[in-house]
């Protein structure tokens, strides 16, 4: 359906109930629209911002007539959102970003044929689909070996086992459980960073500054801003990111993931459709926040000013740190240290490995954003930074 611009005092329509959904419902408050978050199942609490929250689930024919009838445009706010559903708003409502970009996002599969097919960098891959094609997969390995996903419903680590040229294939492939995979080539990894790119509705670009980002159990642990990596290196991820965006005739905000090799080479690993982790330090640290840039795309606003006032550093809370401080971290000791805000987001129940805030640190140099997240994390009790 053919968008318009959408004005405060419209209604936002959210698929999801996570707390991506929450900071987009606070900015969209902030700035005078409504918002409906449908949130297929209990919400467990970050939902519990929207004027409306519709939990039944996303089969559920009057939850849909409920959401089409409340919402002038619909967007998501995590990427596995069924197909249908997707396709079968889109006919009724302006959905940014559009159905194939989301489906494109959730399906590794289907990714990686994106990037090969518009001559994007990405790691040798391999599609499996039985312990034959696994077979043939493994002994094309290079000898560092490889990285088996699930196709679909894979994140922070989720649906992946390492494997090499020795594994054995009928083995690997029972125990794996997956009815379809792909077997990456294992990347001799140097950096990982990230580029969001806002496009708006007439095709306008920018960007942020790319993200450095460290990882800790295949979660996100630190997005650091400027990266510290070449400015060469930062520039061509920019563009590459731009060329992702534009060949998905892409609405709304987009975080493109590199992995950067031991042999310099830059490639893409991941595209997520909606605001990401590595974006949270924009709510403090750029003129124009990630929630902020996702809102002005979807309602055909012009894009926000996406510089970077601060250099930045963002700590992810998990729920290691409540585990690890009894229920009860010391937030007046981390509140005292200058240029720290914390962002939590409302969740009931903290579970070890669980996103339950986070927080972002500013300074006037990076050097002394680093040093003071360094003394958040032992106040914290979370593992030191490598």
């Amino acid at each position: 359906m053919s968008s318009k611009m959408l004005l405060p005092g419209s209604t936002i329509g959210i698929l999801g109930g996570g707390q991506l959904g929450r900071m987009l419902t606070m900015v969209a408050k902030r700035m005078g629209y409504r918002v409906v978050s449908w949130v297929g199942g209990p919400d467990n609490g970050p939902a519990g911002l929207a004027d409306l929250v519709i939990e039944d689930s996303f089969d559920d024919p009057e939850a849909l007539a409920r959401f089409l009838a409340e919402a002038d445009v619909a967007t998501v706010e995590f990427e596995n959102i069924p197909k249908p559903l997707l396709e079968t708003i889109a006919t009724q409502l302006p959905l940014h970003p559009g159905a194939e970009a989301i489906t494109i996002g959730q399906h590794r599969e289907r990714e990686k044929g994106f990037l090969s097919a518009n001559d994007i960098p990405c790691a040798d891959y391999a599609v499996v689909d039985s312990a034959d094609t696994l077979a043939t997969a493994l002994a094309n390995l290079p000898e560092r070996g490889g990285i088996l996903k699930t196709a679909e419903f894979g994140y922070d680590g989720k649906g992946q086992l390492p494997v090499t040229r020795e594994s054995d294939a009928r083995q690997v492939w029972a125990d794996f459980d997956a009815p379809r995979a792909v077997l990456e080539e294992k990347i001799d990894l140097a950096a990982e960073l990230s580029v969001l790119v806002v496009r708006g509705q007439n095709g306008e670009t920018v960007t942020f500054d790319p993200a450095e980002n460290v990882h800790r159990d295949h979660i996100l642990d630190v997005s650091i801003v400027p990266a510290q990596l070449e400015s060469v290196l930062l520039e061509e991820a920019r563009r590459i990111a731009l060329h992702v965006a534009d060949a998905l005739n892409y609405v709304g905000i987009l975080a493109v993931e590199f992995f950067v090799s031991g042999e310099g080479r830059l490639l893409v690993n991941e595209m997520a459709p909606r605001p990401h982790n590595s974006g949270h330090h924009t709510i403090d640290a750029c003129e124009t926040s990630q929630f902020e840039q996702q809102l002005r795309a979807i309602c055909g606003l012009p894009p926000g000013s996406p510089r970077l006032h601060s250099p930045a550093v963002m700590l992810n809370l998990l729920g290691d740190v409540w585990v690890e401080n009894d229920g009860s971290p010391d937030w007046p000791a981390v509140l005292a240290l200058p240029g720290t805000t914390l962002h939590l987001y409302g969740k009931a129940e903290a579970r070890r490995g669980r996103k339950m805030g986070h927080l972002n640190v500013t300074a006037e140099t990076l050097e002394k954003a680093l040093d003071l997240q360094n003394q958040c994390r032992r106040l914290l009790k979370i593992p030191a930074l490598d």
